[in-house]
């Protein structure tokens, strides 16, 4: 609602007229106006930003009267903004562990809706990237800043990251002895719950079989221990009722398909389709095309030492499974700003 007043405060200074709306009143001006800011939004945090030429004069200066008017505070800024970065995104990105640079020059936006696949060879710092955004302490960001709508992930310790959500699906999904599955994701519903607050027992356990249910888990399984003397399939199936259970507004999976055979591969994605939504980011990390014919990316990117070097849609995969990562390496020297 503050975003939306703020808004139309804006609009009625430009137009001369209170009336205007969200609706696009005017004769449209309004419309033209949005989708100039969604086309534009990061241009909103740059001092020198220079409209397009397809913009007429008389609209370029008006809309520079309306950054002026709107944009000298930062906390209407802050306001106005909100609205216009739901993503994950992660600005000219270097980290190291030790001595050694991994993650060189990397740059990614990914918008809730809309879910991207990072493919790679093995050390090209895929999953080093996915450690640093869960907050791995023993990786050390150099250079560069990740965002996660809007708010600075990386000052953020890493169970205030998995609050505000964000998840990761590890690559080899540690055993934690003694404690049941059902008490695990119990107890992570219940840590986002403000002091003071239960969850319903009821309704959790029928959420908990639901989702087993569309994973193919049988309810036996709420008794295990988390992952202990599971098969690679049952751990990557506990991650993704995981995911299913927490419901967070990003998910990085990080290699999901690795150690699973055709069934549990499909099971898995079923899993993962089912989820999809305007609601949740995800970040699909793989070394093989075969995962991606069962999810079916929206922009496909190769990271090759330690940054992107091609993006591209879902047939850059198919691309790549025909020619190649020796094809990817071909274009190494020159990083691609995604996004």
């Amino acid at each position: 609602m503050i975003c939306n007043r703020l808004f139309n405060s804006l609009v009625a200074l430009e137009t001369d007229s209170l009336e205007t709306d969200l609706r696009g009143g005017r004769g449209g001006l309004l419309s033209g106006f949005t989708e100039f800011v969604c086309s534009n939004r990061d241009a909103f945090f740059l001092e020198n930003y220079d409209p397009p030429e397809s913009v007429p004069t008389c609209r370029r200066e008006s809309r520079f009267r309306l950054l002026e008017i709107g944009f000298a505070i930062d906390a209407n800024r802050r306001i106005f903004l909100t609205q216009f970065m739901n993503e994950l995104r992660v600005e000219n990105l270097y980290v190291a562990i030790g001595d050694q640079q991994i993650v060189r020059g990397l740059s990614l936006a990914v918008p809730r809706g809309e879910v991207h696949a990072i493919m790679g060879p093995n050390g090209s710092g895929k999953s080093t990237l996915a450690k640093v955004m869960a907050g791995h302490p023993d990786y050390h960001v150099t250079k560069g800043k990740i965002t996660m709508d809007g708010e600075d992930l990386l000052a953020l310790e890493p169970d205030d990251r998995a609050r505000k959500g964000l998840f990761l699906a590890f690559q080899y999904p540690s055993e934690v002895p003694g404690v049941t599955i059902a008490n695990f994701l119990r107890a992570a519903l219940q840590s986002r719950l403000p002091e003071g607050e239960e969850l319903e027992a009821t309704d959790y356990y029928a959420k908990l079989y639901e989702k087993m249910e569309l994973l193919g888990m049988d309810r036996s399984f709420t008794s295990r221990a988390v992952n202990e003397g599971f098969s690679g399939g049952e751990k990557k199936r506990t991650e993704i009722l995981q995911l299913a259970m927490l419901e967070p507004n990003y998910a990085v999976l990080d290699e999901t398909d690795s150690g699973l055979d055709i069934d549990a591969l499909k099971t898995v994605a079923h899993g993962v389709n089912s989820l999809r939504g305007s609601k949740i980011g995800i970040l699909l990390i793989t070394h093989y095309q075969r995962i991606l014919n069962y999810i079916v990316p929206d922009h496909v990117h190769v990271m090759v030492q330690g940054r992107i070097v091609r993006s591209g849609g879902k047939e850059l995969a198919l691309e790549l499974e025909e020619r190649g990562y020796d094809w990817a390496r071909a274009g190494a020297d020159e990083p691609v700003l995604t996004r």
